[in-house]
């Protein structure tokens, strides 16, 4: 009997959907806008709906669904299937997210947090293949991160463990949702790299940037930041070179602390490449613990943004697996 996986990746702006089949190959794939705005049940009445059809469309039978991952941004609950608190998602508090979709989809669901899902999906099919210690960062709107010690995935007390995003780079610095100042995902990201870039401009210096967006900073884009270095704007130049500088400390101390053998850099950032990455990899030289960084190397996801649907979907079978075995012994 054919045997199905499903991958949902649940993110701010898009919900991505993906059909496996029993060796995780991809069938079938669908994205749609996420709608966060509109409340968390009208979110989970979108996903459902949107893997319904997919379903419905590839004419597999729902008995023939093994079971579904689904990676949500934000702090869960594992155990019990909830999505406690997401900082991309308005009116969104202690969601039940598993409970909805069996309900709804009669699939076993199981959800773990989007960035270990993008680990998942690189380690075992990307750039992390066969490597037992890893650290992945996901550089988008903010600064994700997971983490792989000795073939297991680091978890933590709260499921919350690796989060060097939030490894405070400054005392006082800009502030952050999470309640603390100076934390390094308020630099190195979208949304922190833009900000370095208006904090220049606000100091009237000339730009090519400006030109392009009509002096509207609010229009600068990252991909923009990028395309300005290439002609060799000054504050482009700047703003990439520090933040490179800054994502460099940050991976001195993760190297430092968890001697990965690979860090993989994911995310829409990561298109910046070696504008971004060569700053990066002249501090982590400079100031990583010389046996440690020796043993590691920098490279950039090899999945894009289809990791964290394939890593949904292996997460998912692997979990359903240890409870078949379980309920056998």
């Amino acid at each position: 009997m054919a045997a199905y996986y499903i991958g949902v990746d649940l993110g701010g702006t898009n919900l991505k959907v993906s059909i496996f089949n029993e060796t995780l190959l991809k069938v079938a794939e669908t994205r749609a806008s996420t709608e966060r705005f509109l409340g968390s049940q009208h979110v989970l009445q979108r996903t459902a709906s949107i893997v319904k059809q997919l379903i419905k469309d590839q004419q597999i039978a729902t008995k023939h669904i093994c079971c579904m991952g689904v990676g949500v941004p934000g702090l869960l609950d594992l155990e019990k299937g909830i999505s406690i608190f997401s900082p991309n998602f308005p009116k969104w508090k202690d969601v039940n997210v598993v409970q909805y979709m069996e309900e709804t989809l009669h699939i076993p669901t199981f959800i773990d947090n989007d960035v270990r899902m993008n680990l998942y999906g690189e380690w075992h099919y990307g750039a992390g293949k066969n490597k037992n210690n890893i650290a992945l960062l996901t550089l988008g709107t903010g600064l994700g991160s997971g983490i792989v010690m000795d073939g297991h995935v680091l978890y933590g007390a709260t499921a919350s463990a690796g989060e060097i995003g939030h490894m405070n780079m400054y005392r006082e610095g800009r502030p952050c949702r999470c309640g603390s100042s100076g934390c390094l995902g308020r630099y190195v990201s979208a949304l922190g790299m833009l900000h370095t870039v208006k904090e220049k401009l606000a100091d009237q210096r000339n730009s090519i940037l400006l030109e392009w967006v009509q002096n509207d900073v609010e229009k600068i884009t990252a991909k923009m930041v990028s395309e300005a270095f290439d002609l060799g704007d000054l504050i482009a130049i700047e703003t990439l070179q520090e933040t490179g500088e800054l994502l460099g400390y940050g991976l001195v101390n993760a190297i430092n602390l968890y001697n990965p053998e690979i860090i993989i850099i994911g995310g829409g950032m990561a298109a910046a490449g070696e504008r971004l990455l060569s700053s990066t990899r002249k501090i982590v030289k400079a100031h990583a613990l010389k046996i440690s960084q020796a043993a590691c190397s920098i490279t950039l996801a090899e999945l894009g943004d289809s990791a964290g649907m394939r890593g949904a979907a292996f997460y998912a079978k692997q979990r359903l697996q240890q409870i078949q075995t379980s309920k056998k012994l």
